[in-house]
């Protein structure tokens, strides 16, 4: 998708996707929100090429949601670490994750827990204005004027 065509698009989903839509730039947030900050961290964890690795870096810290942190002079080496956005992004991974465990599960599954409790987490997405689980109620979408 065409970034520019994305802006102009009304949907915030078709937006959001137009630069995160792809399965790397997800991992890579994952990553980040279990404490991966460095390069080849990220690497050693994604098995992911530098080239493609440096881009999509360089897209998350442009769109926000990573910031670039200078970690040491010599050599020079940064860390990225989330930002507000970014930390905001956790809930749709989690979103994600318990669709992927419904519909894709099977075998062996990473299990993510409470830090402070170790129980299990079950991800649920509520409505805040009526209190309703998502997708339990019928939605309709309303173009912009």
């Amino acid at each position: 998708m065409n970034s520019k065509k994305s802006s102009a698009n009304t949907c915030p989903i078709a937006r959001t996707l137009a630069f995160l839509g792809d399965a790397w730039t997800i991992l890579i947030l994952r990553d980040a929100h279990s404490g991966v900050t460095r390069f080849d961290q990220f690497r050693k964890s994604l098995g992911i090429a530098p080239t493609m690795l440096t881009k999509r870096l360089e897209m998350l810290t442009e769109e926000k949601l990573l910031e670039k942190r200078r970690y040491s002079e010599r050599p020079p080496r940064d860390e990225y670490v989330l930002t507000e956005a970014g930390r905001d992004f956790l809930p749709v991974l989690f979103m994600i994750g318990a669709w992927g465990r419904k519909h894709r599960g099977g075998g062996k599954l990473v299990r993510f827990l409470d830090g402070e409790t170790g129980t299990e987490i079950k991800p649920v997405a509520i409505d805040a204005v009526t209190g309703a689980e998502i997708g339990t109620r019928p939605i309709r979408m309303l173009e912009p004027e």
